[in-house]
Formats: structure tokens, C-alpha cells, sequence
């Protein structure tokens, strides 16, 4: 069970940030639930396709939970770093 909170806690901000970026670039814009979708979630499946596996094999068992948490903790890590100035630019190129 606690594979699966640590999964849970990698790929929160992960997507919360990208959600961020995608809501920082729609917010200007007449139809932007349409671009905020159609740019949020090709960024959100790997996210999601990383998390499942770590989950599985951290409950199934039968792959190891590391490789694919690994690499969930790196996209994190990787949207913790740029969504915060990715969201900046895009509210700065909104106001323009």
C-alpha cells in the first residue's frame, strides 16, 4: 500500500502543473477549454501510463516497481521545474 501513496504523491504534481500551463494558456482566450484540452492531455498520458505501470507491479508484482517510478519522479521533477515558468510566460504573453 505504500507503493501506491508514493506513486500517487510522484505524479500529483505532475499533473497539476500541466494542468496549470494548459489553464495559464487558455485563460485569454474565447475557446480555450477546447486548446486547454487538446494541449493538456498528450502531456498528461505519459504521466498516467507511468503511474499505472508503477502502480501494477508494485501491487501484481511481476515487473519492478522502480523503472517506471523512476521515470514518473522525473517527470515530475521536470514539471515542478518548468510549468511554474512555462504558466509565467504564458499569463505574460496573455496580458500582451
Amino acid at each position: 500500500m505504500g507503493a501506491v501513496v508514493l506513486t500517487l504523491a510522484a505524479g500529483t504534481p505532475a499533473l497539476s502543473l500541466i494542468g496549470a500551463v494548459g489553464a495559464a494558456l487558455a485563460v485569454s482566450l474565447r475557446r480555450g477549454g477546447l486548446l486547454m484540452a487538446i494541449l493538456v492531455l498528450p502531456l498528461t498520458i505519459p504521466v498516467l501510463i507511468f503511474g499505472v505501470a508503477a502502480t501494477t507491479s508494485a501491487i501484481v508484482g511481476p515487473l519492478p516497481f522502480g523503472q517506471p517510478f523512476t521515470i514518473l519522479v522525473g517527470l515530475s521533477l521536470m514539471s515542478v521545474v518548468l510549468g511554474p515558468i512555462a504558466a509565467a510566460a504564458a499569463l505574460r504573453f496573455g496580458l500582451e
